[in-house]
């Protein structure tokens, strides 16, 4: 599910190619860099995991810490982030299929926003039926996904030998960022990395949930920057910066064809972009749904949303919810003038709310974990000053990345949150967990 939630074909299709306009030849640089702060925050989640077990994640540890305001706030956000990814992960879904059969129609945003739209349908009845039958889908269709771009960037670095456009360099990892692209750069990274906390979400559903909900977390990360670094050192190889920057509907697709896999290398892309969007937005409907619950069964939203479903133990009242929202949201994106800027805008926005609530949930690390000094100072380090060095790090680069911002994406990144305001219900909260390390 970690490695699902961050969809490394689906993030490698749609998002690389937006990297390389911004960063342009540095883009594994900003890779990398900008997956410290996120190893941080995995960290933080890691060490609360194993302290608190609970759907709502970062919004209960939150509230636990810093009272019942934040917490709402940190699950708000993720809720708004769930809801704007529904349109980023139903349109490349409807692009990949189209590319299936007529890749002409793939620019007709009404068309690719519809059959999104029954994509989202679909995988939203699948996730009613309960978890277990969606774990049980998702571990197929991650081995296939991570299947075919092992053999895709095989391929492209054997085609690459003695017939790469640009040689490798190490300056590729360099800082040379264009100006006034750091910021945007590190939006970017930020959403690639994204949804890996989908494991700690579902917690309460998981054996041994202290351990191995924390740790498929933060494992999953090293699968998904290993993908991302191959197929963006690949892609600098094979074709030029401006080429290789414009190739925002499938990445995958060019280096598979241009690395000499033909057609039948075509379709396997275009088919683990399919499967990385089902997964991704099946995850993120997890996220939606089990934050949900925790805040209703928190009385923080209404109690209505904190019920399960007796046959299926899953919170399906949420997922209603989600259902009519979201193909609410997809309705309306199909007025967009085009795919591209409806999905670099929703990018951006989605990377605000994420850096909001991971910056709080490791600051709450750093505040849970803060007597751990007289123990162990590797402890202290691992769970004080990293996380709380990645949590700074990401409300810094929010808030300059927030001041670069075109109109829409203001509104879509600071309006969702602000919206939260008229649903805040102060008398609502139950008890504060208050000290979670008394018992340590």
């Amino acid at each position: 599910m970690g490695i699902a939630g961050s969809a490394p074909a689906y993030s490698i299709a749609v998002a690389i190619a937006g990297l390389l306009g911004a960063a342009g030849a540095v883009s594994p640089n900003a890779l990398l860099l900008f997956a410290v702060p996120m190893l941080g925050i995995a960290v933080a989640y890691k060490g609360l995991t194993a302290k608190m077990v609970n759907a709502g994640a970062a919004y209960e540890w939150t509230k636990s810490v810093f009272g019942g305001f934040f917490g709402y706030f940190s699950g708000w956000a993720l809720l708004i982030a769930a809801l704007v990814f529904m349109v980023t992960g139903s349109v490349p879904l409807g692009t990949a299929t189209i590319d299936l059969f007529n890749p002409a129609l793939a620019n007709n945003v009404l068309l690719t926003t519809s059959i999104g739209a029954v994509w989202f349908v679909i995988i939203a009845l699948v996730l009613i039926a309960g978890i277990e039958l969606t774990s049980k889908i998702q571990v197929v269709m991650s081995t296939i996904e991570i299947g075919i771009l092992i053999i895709i960037s095989i391929a492209a670095y054997m085609h690459s030998v003695g017939h790469a456009l640009n040689p490798f360099s190490w300056s590729w990892f360099g800082f040379k960022y264009p100006a006034g692209t750091f910021a945007s750069s590190a939006l970017i990274t930020v959403f690639l990395y994204w949804g890996w906390d989908v494991t700690s979400n579902l917690s309460e559903e998981t054996k041994t949930a202290n351990n191995a909900a924390g740790r498929g977390g933060f494992l999953s990360i090293f699968a998904t920057i290993a993908s991302f670094i191959a197929f963006t050192v690949a892609a600098l190889m094979i074709f030029s910066l401006k080429d290789a920057s414009g190739f925002s509907d499938n990445l995958i697709y060019h280096v598979a064809v241009a690395s000499g896999l033909g057609k039948a290398g075509g379709y396997a892309a275009t088919l683990a972009l399919i499967l990385s969007s089902v997964a991704t937005l099946e995850t993120t409907m997890l996220q939606f749904s089990r934050t949900l619950f925790a805040m209703g069964r928190d009385h923080a939203l209404p109690n209505y949303f904190g019920q399960v479903h007796e046959r299926t133990v899953t919170p399906v009242r949420t997922m209603y919810l989600l259902l009519v929202l979201g193909l609410a949201l997809i309705f309306i994106s199909s007025f967009a003038s085009s795919i591209s800027n409806l999905l670099n805008d929703s990018v951006a926005a989605i990377a605000i709310q994420v850096c909001y609530y991971y910056g709080l949930a490791g600051l709450v690390c750093a505040w849970v974990y803060r007597d751990s000094l007289k123990t162990s100072f590797g402890t202290f380090l691992q769970y004080v000053i990293y996380p709380a060095l990645s949590a700074i790090a990401l409300f810094g680069l929010a808030i300059y990345a927030f001041t670069t911002y075109n109109t829409e994406t203001k509104l879509v990144g600071l309006g969702g949150l602000l919206i939260g305001i008229l649903f805040f219900r102060p008398s609502g909260w139950g008890r504060r967990l208050g000290n979670i390390v008394a018992e340590e």
